[in-house]
């Protein structure tokens, strides 16, 4: 990695190039063998931190096609669709995912695969395996497995480390262990297990530094603070439906309508009525907004059509008057959103 730019050193050099937006980096490439081997190096990922040009992208995964990811560019309203996930379970869905240190981790999950004939299911309910993608290296590595195979479950990151919880395991029941990754020794180690289980998927979220797991249907909530302490169970009221967190706050679309929650404390934002008919889309924050994304529209008893969509709208909740907006749809995902995280390069 010599002489990247004449007249430079190579450390000023990679700076400058850190400072690049991440959608030209296979351009880049291009320029020479040298200017190659430092955007995919490792001290790329670094000089971004330092510099203060990292991007925050959304990753996002759905039904249709199969196992394929695109990423969003909000700044410049650009998808860019990554290589498909290597996994050998097809249709691969009711996975964690989270991305920390630069990377995206798809983890666990199971087969969503039907045989249009026989209306059979695929068996793999539930998988072990754990892929990481590099968006710098632009590629797809099998990590170390989960200790228990396990789909519909709760999967967070607390201070750099990937926490998963509770769901049903390969013989479709119902678990309460919980284990934690690090992703720099590549290892997994069991964490205190749930307080309580129970027969229906859950959930993950992280606020004021800790982790909350959610059960479809409960109002109670799972909580660890520290991996020492614990898991402590709290009632907070909180309404059901999706729910996304912007800037530590927690964000519910319920009954037609954004609401802002605040323990026990509800404050409606703005309506949202017109996802009522919408289901199976995703709803996550990223910097001071909301995206709703994809999902399916049908049927109803007027029309038994089923519309998958690849659409994108967007709360900005950080302003004084909250204004839903369209952005560019996803121009390769479409349908059931199976997997949403933010990822910081």
């Amino acid at each position: 990695m010599s002489g990247l730019i004449e007249g430079l050193p190579d450390a000023v050099a990679l700076r400058c190039l850190a400072r690049v937006p991440f959608y030209l980096y296979p351009k880049l490439e291009l320029v020479s063998r040298s200017w190659r081997a430092a955007i995919r190096g490792s001290e790329l990922f670094k000089a971004r931190q330092e510099v203060g040009s990292a991007e925050e992208l959304l990753c996002v995964c759905a039904n249709d096609p199969e196992n394929l990811w695109q990423m969003y560019d909000p700044l410049r309203d650009l998808w860019i669709t990554l290589p498909v996930l290597p996994s050998k379970v097809r249709h691969l869905a009711y996975f964690g995912v989270v991305s920390t240190g630069g990377k995206l981790y798809v983890l666990g999950g199971g087969s969503d695969d039907v045989d249009p004939l026989t209306g059979d299911q695929d068996g793999s309910f539930a998988t072990d395996e754990v892929w990481s993608y590099d968006p710098i290296m632009r590629r797809w590595a099998q990590r170390a497995s989960m200790v228990l195979p396990r789909a519909m479950f709760a999967c967070c990151v607390l201070k750099g480390k990937i926490i998963v919880a509770g769901g049903f395991t390969s013989c479709r029941k119902s678990i309460s262990q919980a284990e934690m990754y690090d992703p720099e020794k590549d290892v997994w180690i069991p964490i205190p297990d749930l307080h309580r289980t129970h027969n229906s998927a859950c959930s993950g979220l992280v606020i004021g530094g800790k982790v909350h797991v959610l059960h479809k249907g409960l109002s109670t909530v799972q909580v660890l603070d520290h991996i020492g302490s614990g898991w402590t169970v709290e009632d907070y009221g909180w309404l059901q439906g999706p729910m996304a967190v912007v800037q530590g706050a927690l964000y519910v679309m319920s009954h037609g309508l954004i609401v802002k929650q605040e323990k026990e404390v509800s404050k409606v934002v703005i309506s949202a009525s017109e996802f009522r008919r919408r289901i199976g889309f995703a709803m996550t924050g990223l910097r001071d907004e909301i995206f709703v994304i994809g999902g399916v529209i049908g049927p109803d008893r007027f029309n038994w059509d089923i519309k998958p969509m690849s659409d994108v709208d967007i709360l900005t909740v950080g302003c004084n008057r909250p204004t839903w907006r369209q952005a560019a749809s996803m121009t390769k995902c479409r349908g059931t959103i199976f997997g949403c995280t933010q990822l910081r390069i």
